[in-house]
């Protein structure tokens, strides 16, 4: 599921030159990350998106309220709560980079369990300041989980009373993909 909104018009790129790192410190980064983030989340519970595209670059602007409804309406509809990129730290895919067009634009996810969000934001200079221009946002499964660490011997010898317990958990991927391995020794495979 993905969801993107970006300004109706953008300046051609020129082919002479390439991104350049744009100079921002760590917390200028997750301000804007989280801030376009939760104002989306934000939008999505109250059905308003008023406050989104008014947060927005004048670019951005050229969305009606209405229009970033439709965008993200699959994401409203999925009940979809971004809410954790609050306390959780994203991890960039893309630095912060000036694109040839001027936008600052940065990539990447937070990576929460047992789905991630993936988030694709850029913006635009706005009288000193860097607003909203564009975001793209998809939720995907997480990444690869370390399994977890064996059991003490003694916890070994008691699996039928664990299995007495997974049963009604058994629903749970993390929980499926997990077992399996732990269970058949790669030889006898």
């Amino acid at each position: 599921m993905a969801a993107t909104a970006a300004a109706s018009h953008a300046q051609a790129p020129s082919p002479a030159s390439a991104p350049k790192p744009a100079q921002i410190d760590r917390n200028g980064v997750l301000i804007l990350i989280r801030s376009s983030l939760l104002a989306l989340d934000q939008a999505n519970k109250t059905g308003n998106y008023t406050v989104l595209r008014d947060l927005g670059a004048p670019g951005f602007q050229s969305n009606s309220a209405a229009r970033l409804g439709e965008i993200f309406a699959k994401l409203r509809n999925d009940n979809l709560d971004l809410s954790g990129v609050a306390v959780i730290d994203p991890q960039l895919n893309l630095l912060p980079q000036i694109e040839t067009n001027g936008l600052m634009r940065m990539a990447g996810f937070f990576p929460s369990v047992p789905t991630q969000v993936n988030f694709d934001l850029s913006f635009a200079p706005v009288n000193g300041q860097w607003r909203l221009f564009g975001i793209s946002v998809s939720i995907g499964q997480s990444g690869p989980v370390a399994p977890e660490p064996p059991s003490p011997p003694s916890a070994q010898k008691q699996p039928p009373a664990n299995a007495a317990k997974q049963p009604a958990p058994a629903k749970s991927t993390p929980a499926v993909k997990l077992t399996p391995p732990e269970n058949k020794p790669a030889d006898k495979q």
